[in-house]
């Protein structure tokens, strides 16, 4: 059996980050959702609340879990037998951004990462634009499943409420 991880904050999950998840489970036996825990963002949603939204989202897909996690993501995927980790890719800056890391995960363990790209209507999408759209009060249902929306909009609300 082949497992692969697709790691990341998840804050919210976008549908961009699900066709990414869907796509991969077509190509790996099983496919691990990793939710971590990045000292370097701010989040808008707690661990327990981007799981449970993770797990969710991803219910309906065949081969697919969700676990979090924290520190090396190496050691995560040793852990869960992952043979993969599977990034998502929206533009050059990505590719960027995820070759280092890549790269190091192979020294560190010889894990290798597949890049899948983005679809074109999801290449704009990130979490932290959903977010700061959605504050501003613009629409961003297109772009995050119902539950995720209502969770976003309610998280906006309280801290409206409390400011």
């Amino acid at each position: 059996m082949t497992r692969a991880v697709c790691p990341g904050s998840f804050d919210p999950l976008t549908r961009g980050h699900l066709d990414i998840v869907a796509r991969a489970a077509r190509l790996f036996d099983e496919v691990v959702v990793a939710v971590g825990v990045n000292a370097s963002k701010r989040r808008l949603f707690d661990d327990e609340e981007r799981l449970a939204m993770a797990a969710a989202a991803t219910a309906d897909l065949p081969g697919v879990r969700v676990e979090g996690f924290s520190g090396l993501l190496t050691d995560f995927c040793t852990r869960v037998g992952a043979v993969a980790v599977v990034k998502g890719l929206r533009s050059a800056g990505d590719y960027e951004y995820e070759l280092p890391m890549a790269q190091m995960n192979d020294h560190l363990s010889g894990l290798e990462t597949v890049f899948v790209a983005s679809r074109p209507q999801f290449a704009h999408v990130s979490s932290s634009l959903v977010k700061e759209v959605a504050t501003l009060g613009g629409d961003v249902a297109p772009f995050l499943t119902p539950e995720v929306h209502a969770r976003l909009l309610a998280r906006i609300a309280e801290r409206r409420a409390g400011a």
